[in-house]
This record gives structure tokens, sequence and C-alpha cells, in this order.
């Protein structure tokens, strides 16, 4: 587990232990390989750091400090058998001294050596089952826990730690190699299977494999965006490390359009984290927010990204959510929202990906365009999926379309059954704020 561990009073720095979990994972699995080990010696270094950096100061150089920790454990393991010996030793002869600390991301090093972004591609190989990638790479790559995991993708916490235990085991057998393969290294990978050249089992992988990592980089957005647990709505360091591995991929494939629709649909929510919230920590939602804090120059980034994409690819899901954000950011009010256009958005979308949430989207986009009743018969719809079962999302849209409606008394127990099942407190505070407000 490479959540940083619960310190006590005096925290070692847990938001940069969290940051710098997946960087040191992939020092480590780039250079001795044997993830399983690794993931452990990793998490015996940040237990290390939460009981000694308190006491002795945190360290010049925090991410090379677990390096050494973590590789020391790491070889003290593998030198407990011999045939992990031999294997470490021919590293070792391999790799010069002064390189034994990795130096951070960006430090005179590109995208393709960046090794969060190598462990992104080495936990998305096409010898793990789809959910297992999923999973894994959530757990490694954005330090999630597994009930994060779980409620990010509507599957139950038992089940989702058997996909990771699974999909470790698989990357433990497999000994694949570390690094990002070829995804990634020439774009025309991703052409049409009948192109010239062209390998259609080769290249049916990596689309498979980049659709992954695009879903995991979008999950490790949505939960920095809007925590699923916890006392702050938002975890920004979790947006903007899927923002940065996002523009790594983007610099690896530019021509490609999802990539490009994923970080323009990143920059045009991300853009809006300012208003989000009021000095107090409490949600202010986006029909009350003030615009003039919203980032222009994301804004601006994301809408060309976008629009390119539009022209030039064909058409797909995170191009369709990020045009969706682009209306939302380019109206100068919440009136002058164009709902119609939204509304054909999703409309496209819920065709390429009918999941619940995109069908929840589009409920909200209905009722805005043609009434709240409308939308109601839809989510009567949604009630029965499972995947949506006890989840405060549709109860928190329920209780909006009904207080639309002027059904007071049913959306005030909808807000109040919706802040009963989210275990956000700042969601917790505002839904209980607006049933409330609808008291009699």
């Amino acid at each position: 587990m490479l959540t940083t561990p619960d310190p006590g009073p005096a925290p070692a720095g847990e938001d940069l232990l969290r940051r710098l979990a997946p960087q040191v994972l992939g020092a480590l699995v780039r250079r001795y390989g044997h993830f399983d080990a690794a993931e452990d010696a990793v998490q015996e270094a940040l237990l290390a750091a939460t009981r000694q950096w308190p006491e002795e100061g945190r360290p010049a150089n925090p991410r090379g400090w677990l390096i050494r920790v973590a590789s020391r454990r790491l070889t003290d393991q593998l030198r407990s058998e011999e045939a992990r010996r031999r294997r470490e030793e021919t590293a070792a002869a391999l790799t010069p001294r002064d390189e034994f600390v990795a130096p951070p991301p960006g430090e005179g090093r590109g995208p393709a050596e960046d090794d969060t972004l190598a462990l992104l591609f080495l936990c998305c190989r096409a010898e793990l089952a789809p959910a297992g990638r999923i999973a894994l790479t959530l757990r490694a790559v954005g330090g999630l826990t597994t009930a994060e995991i779980s409620r990010a993708l509507l599957v139950p916490e038992a089940t989702m730690a058997q996909r990771i235990s699974r999909a470790k085991r698989r990357i433990k057998a497999s000994e694949a190699p570390f690094g990002i393969g070829p995804v990634g290294l020439d774009s025309r990978s991703y052409g049409s299977e009948g192109s010239e050249g062209s390998d259609p089992e080769q290249a049916r992988d990596h689309a498979e494999r980049l659709s992954d990592v695009l879903h995991v980089l979008y999950l490790i957005f949505n939960e920095g965006y809007t925590a699923t647990s916890g006392g702050d709505l938002q975890r920004a360091d979790l947006a903007t490390e899927a923002i940065r591995l996002t523009r790594a991929v983007h610099a690896l494939l530019p021509a490609d359009g999802e990539v490009a629709g994923l970080l323009a649909l990143m920059l045009l929510t991300d853009a809006r984290r300012a208003a989000r919230t009021a000095p107090d920590g409490s949600l202010i939602p986006l029909a009350e927010q003030d615009r003039t804090r919203w980032d222009r120059a994301a804004i601006t980034e994301g809408v060309a990204l976008v629009t390119d994409a539009l022209t030039r690819t064909p058409l797909g899901p995170y191009q369709l959510r990020a045009a969706i954000a682009a209306v939302h950011d380019e109206a100068a009010s919440d009136q002058d929202t164009d709902w119609v256009e939204i509304l054909a958005l999703y409309e496209l979308l819920i065709r390429l990906v009918p999941g619940p949430v995109e069908r929840l989207g589009h409920a909200v986009a209905v009722a805005m365009v043609h009434g709240p009743r409308r939308a109601l018969a839809l989510l009567a719809r949604l009630d029965e999926d499972e995947r949506l079962a006890g989840h405060h999302r549709l109860e928190a849209v329920r209780a909006h379309l009904l207080e639309m409606a002027g059904d007071r008394p049913a959306a005030r127990a909808a807000y109040a059954k919706a802040a009963g099942l989210t275990l956000s407190l700042p969601e917790r505070r505002y839904l209980r704020f607006r049933a409330a407000g609808l008291a009699e």
C-alpha cells in the first residue's frame, strides 16, 4: 500500500509523502524490477520517514532519502535469495554510482525518462486484466487507498482488493521490463488496423493500453478535484500530478485526439479550482462561483486543445467531456450557459459511453432544457443500475431536480439522504445546508 501512513499528531509531510511515493516506486522498479518487493520496500521507507522526520527534521532531498532507504530495504530482501543476489550484483555493475539517486522529474529528464510515467505504463500492461490494470495503477501511481479506488470505480471494496492482489501477482510473475515501451514512442502505432506496415494485434494492444492509461489519469484527476472522503473538498496535489502526467503523454502522442481531449478536460475543469471553495473550505456550486477567479490562461489552453482535436481527429469521449466543460467555462454567467449545446454534446457522449455517470450528467442537461420532470423520469431508470446503488451523486441530483420542480419535502429528504451517503465532509455540509433551507 503506497498511501502515506498516519503518523499521528506530527505528520512528516503527509501530502509530500503521498506525492513522492509513486516517484520512489518508479525509481526502484526501473533499477531493480521486482514490482511487488519494491512496493513493500517503498512502504517501509514511508513508515521510516513518518517516524524519523518529525524528530530529526526533513532531509534536504526527501525524494533521494526515500529512494536510498527503500533501496536498502529492497537490496536486503534480494540478498536473502541466491538468484536475487546475482541479479542485484549484475544491475549494480551496470549502474553508475552518481545515478543511484535518480533526479526529480523535470530536472534534465524528458517525459520518456519520467519514472512515474513509466510506472504508469508498466501497470497498464496487456497481460493484466483491464480491471486489474486500472486498479493497480490507481494504487501505485495515484497513491489512492483501496476504499478510494472502489468508490471511484463503483465496485465493492473487497472485490477491488482482490483485483489489486491478482494484478500484483501477475506483474511479479511476468518480470515485465520497466519503461514506456513502444507505446508513445511513435504515434503511428495507433493508426488504423489496415494502415501500411502496421501490426493489427499490436495496434489493438497499444490502443487498449493507452485507453487504460488515460482512464487512470482521469480517475486520479477526479479524486484530486473532488475528494471522495475527508475534510477537504479538493486534493490539489493529485489533480496537479494528473495534469503533469497527461502533459507528458500528450508530448509523446501529440496527434492523438483523446490525449489532447483529456488534457483539455483537466485544464478546463481545474481552471475553476480557486472559486470552488469559500475561505472556510465550504463548497461553492458551479452556478454560484465567482467566475473572475477562474484561471483564464488554463481555459484558453483547454479550449484551443479541444477545438483542434475536434477538427482533425475521430470523435472520442474525452473530447466530448472537454467540449462540455468548455461551454461552461466560456459562459459569462450561469444564466448565459448554452444548455442546448451541452445537451447535444451529452447526447453524443452517452452514445459512445452509456455509463451511469454520463447518463447522470445527461439528465441534468435534460432538466435545464426540457424541465425537471422529464429528467426525473431518467433518474428512475438509473435507480436500477447497481453501480450507483448507495452513491450520493444520484440522490444529490435527484434532490436538485425535485427542488427545481417545486417538491420541497421530497427534495429535502433526498438532500438528507445524499448527505448521509457521502464521505466528503464539505459535500455533506453543503447537502445538509440545502436540506435545511427547504425546511417548512
